[in-house]
């Protein structure tokens, strides 16, 4: 990996909400890449999901209160103002022209891995940036199991600009998150306790009546 004095890691998702294991992985990719900065961007239009994200001023609210008090963090609304469907290249375009000569380490998940050669421009994706795969202990990555030996299957790249990031294993999900707060239940040890406020007094998930 090339010594360039710029290192701009890229961490997106649809924070919805965001938790603990999402911060747990923040402070160690900061730690892994040396990073200068590394951008949070909270999903704008989530084409892939198939179901509707909470509000985005929301999902922002929370992405701050997770994350800002962590050194190096960029709390970054871009893809919230982007029409259209959000593209992770084009935020990848952005952010060489924001930073010139930076390498760009775009932060990924196991379970997004598996499936990285169905993103818009993949190969692209793998030219310009380094890419940190998050694998939890005793990680699946859902239906279909993560091969540290392939960890990008169908898509081209150089091994040197990949690298594993092994953390330990967290059951926290989004999905459960929100499972819980609709049937009133606490979500404390799930995620950080300004965000659990958050949710609270914003009656965030609830099932309507």
């Amino acid at each position: 990996m090339p010594d360039r004095t710029c290192r701009i890691g890229i961490f997106g998702g649809a924070f919805d909400p965001p938790h603990d294991a999402h911060v747990a992985l923040a402070r160690a990719a900061i730690d892994a890449w040396q990073l200068t900065a590394l951008h949070i961007l909270p999903t704008g239009d989530a084409w892939h999901k198939s179901r509707a994200l909470s509000p985005a001023s929301d999902r922002l609210a929370m992405s701050k209160l997770a994350f800002s008090a962590i050194p190096r963090v960029v709390i970054d609304d871009r893809e919230l103002h982007r029409a259209g469907p959000t593209y992770t290249i084009d935020t990848l375009q952005e952010l060489a022209a924001q930073y010139p000569g930076a390498l760009l380490a775009l932060q990924i998940g196991a379970d997004q891995a598996v499936f990285f050669h169905r993103w818009h421009q993949a190969q692209e994706i793998a030219r310009m940036a380094y890419i940190s795969i998050a694998v939890r202990e005793s990680n699946e990555a859902g239906p279909v199991p993560f091969d540290l030996q392939q960890p990008l299957p169908g898509v081209a790249f150089d091994p040197a600009r990949v690298r594993v990031l092994a953390l330990p294993a967290m059951p926290h999900s989004a999905t459960e998150i929100r499972r819980r707060a609709a049937l009133g239940l606490s979500v404390d040890n799930w995620v950080p306790p300004a965000v659990a406020r958050y949710i609270v007094s914003h009656h965030l998930y609830q099932i309507p009546s």
